[in-house]
């Protein structure tokens, strides 16, 4: 089984919930296609986090999804199966490795192709470049690289590039035709009046935009 097997990577923030708990929101995103969490409350109290994350790893677990807790080894290692999402400033990529051993997925953010590449170098398992678009939550990592960011880090690296920042259902053909391995959401998912309706639809396009460029 590949380490990672999935295109639509759903990312948590809990203040952006339109009229569903954080909980409801995740259930209906595994069950209509997404295929790996990232749990990024980074206001959560250690042991809140802790109980989340062991929440929505057996959720994702009942789905055959992923789980990924956003950069704290403790709580990755706190739970079986778990893997973890490193910051671009983060700890190195090897020294995680020898934290929390080979068999947990490493993911990492990125924000150019260098930083991709120096990713794959350090035994990343995949990375999520951005800001793609424009986007709020990515202001603070500069101005949006566009798609053609991701056609330049392809050419220097093999790993699975997830696309992120901005990325709506109309923009999904344009990232995934640059190269991108798939899309990470927040805001696309969190805040959805239909949750269920619009996971679908972005999975029904990244599988139409990867059959058109097979």
């Amino acid at each position: 089984m590949p380490r990672v097997d999935f295109s639509l990577y759903l990312i948590t923030d809990r203040h952006r919930t339109v009229d569903h708990s954080l909980h409801v929101v995740i259930t209906d995103a595994l069950d209509h296609g997404a295929g790996a969490v990232q749990v990024r409350e980074k206001d959560l109290p250690i042991r809140s986090l802790l109980t989340l994350t062991r929440e929505i790893a057996a959720a994702t677990k009942r789905c055959g999804a992923q789980c990924f807790v956003n950069d704290r080894v403790d709580v990755c290692l706190s739970v079986p199966g778990v893997g973890i999402h490193l910051r671009s400033d983060s700890l190195p990529v090897d020294k995680v490795r020898r934290l929390v051993g080979p068999d947990r997925v490493i993911a990492v953010s990125t924000h150019s192709s260098d930083e991709v590449q120096r990713a794959e170098q350090q035994g990343a398992d995949f990375v999520v470049l951005g800001p793609i678009y424009d986007t709020p939550s990515k202001r603070a990592f500069g101005a949006p690289l566009g798609p053609t960011a991701i056609d330049s880090a392809r050419s220097k690296s093999r790993l699975p590039i997830f696309a992120i920042g901005g990325i709506t259902l109309e923009s999904v053909g344009e990232v995934m035709g640059a190269g991108a391995s798939g899309i990470a959401v927040i805001s696309a998912i969190m805040a959805a009046p239909d949750v269920g309706l619009i996971t679908r639809a972005l999975c029904a396009e990244i599988d139409r935009h990867r059959t058109t460029m097979q």
